[in-house]
Formats: C-alpha cells, structure tokens, sequence
C-alpha cells in the first residue's frame, strides 16, 4: 500500500520541575537554598531517511510523544535533559500545521532535520529566588509544557521526470521498457493506482529518475479521478514528458487529450506550466497513427518537441531517452516553498500582531474565564502546594492587568474566576 498523506499528532516534552531544598551539613550553620533545577523536555524532530520511500509507519503510529527532562535535586543537582525523539521520514515529505497550513519543513536530503514541536524548559529551583530580603525561598517552578501541534504529512516523490497522461496511454509500459520498474499493466482504466518510480540509464551512462503517475482525466484538479491524489508528485519534477495515444483506439481526439491534461496541470499549480514537457506520441505501431500524428503537429502550437514512439515494439525509444537526459541536465530543480538564493541579502520585516498576553470571557452562569497562552502556561508552571509559589503566581496576574480588567468587566468580591478547569474566588 502506498500512503502519501497522513494527519498526526506530535508533543514536545515538558520540562523537569525545579526543586525547593535546603542545604543541611554539619557545620554548615543556616545552610541556604540549595534545590536544582529541572532539565529540559526533548523535541520531537523529523530526519530524512533515504531508506523509506512512503508513509506507510505513520498509518500505525500517529501520536508522536517526546519524553520530559528529569526533576531537579538537592545539592543543586539539575535535572537531566531529555534526548530528543527523532522520527525516520522518506525523502520529499512536506511538514504543515494542520491549524494554520503553515508550511513547518521541506525535508528533501537524507539526514536533513527539523524541529517540528519544541520540548519546554526545565523548571527553575529555590536557589534561583534567593535575595537579600528573602535569601530561603520555599518557592520553585514546575517544568514548561512542551509544544504540542497536529502536523499534516505530505510526500512528494523526488523524481526528475513525471510521466503524465490520460489512463491507458502506455505510460506503465514505457517504464517498464525503459527501467527495471515493474508496474501492473492491463489494458484497462486506472491499472496504475499508486506512483511507480524507475530508475532509468541511456546508451551513454546518463541516468535519472522517473515516476509513472496514475492518469488524470478531466477535472482531475477537483478531484475527479484518481490522478487528483497524485498531482502533487509533479510539483518536485524537473521535466513533463506527456504521454499521448496517437491511434485513437479509446476514441478520443489526441489532440484534445493534450489540450486537457494541460490543463489540468495548471488548474491544479499554475507552476506546472514553467515546467519543460516533451510530448511521446504513444502506440506508433497501430494503424492509424502515422495520420493522427500528421494532423496533432499541424494543429499543435506551441514549441515542444513530439517523439514518435512504440513502447511494445520500442521504436523510438533510445532518441527519446537521450532527449529527456538532454532536458534534466539542462532544467534547474525548482524549488517548492523557498525562494532560490540571488546573492542579495534582503531583510523582510513583517508586522505581526502582538500575542495577548489574557482575555477574559463569562459564561452563562456568570463565571469570568481567563485564558490566554501566556496565563496558561504561567499556571501551568507554578507549584500551588507552596505558598509562596501561590503568591508568587496571584503579583504576576496583578503585573499583567488581569486584576483591573476583571474588575473592568464587573468582577465583585467572592465572584468565581476559572482558568483553564481550575476555579478561583476573587478577592478584591
């Protein structure tokens, strides 16, 4: 089975919490503050492996959960830092936020690595709160949550030549003749279901990668069909070879099967139509091909090159080949997301609206609700079996305004505030 799309759910490890301790020694008269610090949760990070050629792992296992760094300790021993969780992908997997499409990674190149979920910070210790006018501080932070994201998964195969057109071309067969590929052929619709890849070598020790895609049909960028699902394998090729019928034997006009798949193609990415193309005209060897081929280079316009060719009886084949190495070494790879490096170095400044810091909402019960990721965290990290933790956590709510703003939207003594599941009364 061929997997090239998958949804999955990936967490970065939270940090250790620090630790409040104190020293105890003999001789050692009002020993200070001595607990660690915790250490930092591991990132979740995506390596390319030049071994894996589909997604086929990520059918099984979907939930990616990075390990948390260890607890700090007394003696102001620190926690350990969590190892990384490193996870294997093919080569050609596109990485995006499933909330916001945001393109994470690109991972083309075996070995290339990206931190997809970030680990958070371990927490700190009470020798880190100790001052003059407070010099024991029975006061510690809890670890930092680590990042946690859905990730959508896309693989885009990395060849340089895309085989496209209509179902029943030959395009199945001209790879097996060409490459030691073995695609299912059969002379019927749609045999071709998932993306073969080839690896094919001419007369004069040239070689390059080509990918036979399923057929696309009209409307194929809508999702019709099943060349829809694979249009994206075309976006990463160099050169199009367009694979045409030329005996008519579907009943279609070879001429209109061009016009439609190129169509298609930049329906789907107008991109696409930078893209070199060679036109294969397909089934020489039947009867009426010599008159079609006449005809679609009277009525053909624009300046690519038509390669007569037999894939059965490979007429033709070896001129083909030599032109399709002509045209990789030739094309520059086009990039998918990154723009290619011009040797001026530009800064780009963009505005970004300010991340708030809370908002306060009321439900119908009338409960104020604080929220916020700055809040969240900041409650996530403290320690409210210390008192002085607790304290700690209600000046820093005060310091960002919470305390106005609640009372800005009505809040009295005794009302009940809730943040995240957890409630609180309000004492003016």
């Amino acid at each position: 089975m061929f997997i090239d799309q998958v949804k999955v759910y990936t967490k970065g490890g939270d940090g250790g919490n620090g630790m409040v301790a104190f020293r105890r020694e003999k001789y050692v008269p009002k020993g200070g503050p001595a607990g660690g610090d915790g250490g930092h949760g591991a990132d979740v990070i995506f390596e390319v492996d030049e071994g894996l050629r589909t997604l086929m792992d990520f059918r099984y296992q979907r939930h990616f959960k990075a390990p948390r760094g260890e607890h700090g300790m007394s003696k102001n021993q620190h926690g350990r830092n969590a190892e990384d969780m490193v996870v294997k992908v093919p080569p050609g997997t596109v990485v995006k936020d499933d909330d916001t499409g945001e393109t994470i990674a690109d991972l083309v190149q075996h070995g290339q690595r990206a931190v997809i979920t970030k680990g958070g910070r371990g927490g700190r210790g009470n020798s880190r709160f100790a001052t003059p006018a407070n010099p024991a501080p029975e006061l510690s932070e809890k670890g930092e949550p680590g990042q946690e994201r859905y990730i959508v998964m896309e693989l885009k195969l990395l060849a340089d030549v895309g085989l496209v057109g209509f179902p029943s071309v030959g395009k199945s067969t001209l790879l097996s003749v060409v490459s030691a590929a073995k695609p299912k052929i059969a002379s019927y619709h749609f045999t071709t279901i998932v993306p073969n890849l080839g690896m094919v070598e001419t007369g004069d020790g040239r070689s390059f990668v080509m990918a036979d895609l399923p057929g696309l049909i009209e409307g194929a960028h809508e999702g019709v069909g099943l060349g829809h699902q694979f249009l994206r394998h075309i976006e990463r090729t160099r050169v199009i070879v367009h694979v045409i019928d030329m005996s008519g034997m579907e009943g279609r006009d070879p001429y209109e099967d061009y016009l439609t798949i190129n169509e298609e193609l930049k329906q789907y990415n107008l991109r696409l139509t930078e893209r070199p193309q060679i036109i294969v005209a397909n089934k020489m060897d039947m009867p009426d091909s010599e008159e079609n081929l006449k005809v679609f280079k009277e009525k053909l316009q624009e300046e690519y090159p038509v390669f007569p060719i037999s894939a059965v009886t490979r007429q033709g084949l070896a001129e083909l080949l030599y032109a399709v190495a002509d045209k990789v070494e030739t094309t520059a790879e086009f990039p998918i997301h990154e723009e290619e490096e011009t040797g001026i170095h530009r800064v780009l400044y963009k505005h970004e609206e300010e991340e708030k810091e809370f908002e306060i909402t009321r439900d119908p019960d009338g409960t104020f609700v604080v929220g916020g990721a700055k809040i969240e965290r900041l409650f996530k990290m403290t320690d409210f079996s210390r008192e002085d933790s607790a304290r700690r956590f209600a000046r820093q709510l005060r310091s960002y305004g919470v305390d106005d703003a609640l009372r800005e939207r009505g809040a009295k003594n005794g009302d009940t505030i809730r943040l995240i599941k957890y409630e609180f009364e309000f004492v003016d």
